[in-house]
């Protein structure tokens, strides 16, 4: 892919979150690994949403048996977690990442 500055980088973190329609669960997931992608990872992500009900092979070939579950491809091993994704500690533990100071949800 190429933009008027030349070729776009392949982004960094390639994550997957399966959720179950538009339950409070499954937004709430929904809204916190928005944030935490644009807080963390601005520039450097690309998060595909799976609506289980919308797309089952999908969630059948990822072998995810609960909503909400994010899946982190790369970078590094893939890893699972399963939730709305409030722990925001517990997601950026499965990130890699480490709590920016200036974060109100990290330190909770």
């Amino acid at each position: 892919m190429e933009s008027e500055q030349g070729p776009v980088p392949a982004p960094e973190y390639i994550l997957h979150l399966y959720i179950t329609g538009a339950t409070p669960n499954s937004s709430r997931a929904v809204r916190n690994i928005k944030d935490i992608c644009e807080r963390y990872l601005t520039g450097r992500y690309e998060l595909v949403i799976v609506d289980i009900y919308q797309q089952p092979e999908m969630a059948q070939q990822a072998q995810i048996v609960a909503a909400p579950t994010l899946v982190k491809k790369s970078p590094g091993l893939m890893r699972w977690l399963v939730g709305d994704l409030s722990d925001r500690r517990r997601v950026l533990t499965l990130l890699g990442l480490s709590p920016d100071p200036d974060d109100p949800h990290a330190h909770a």
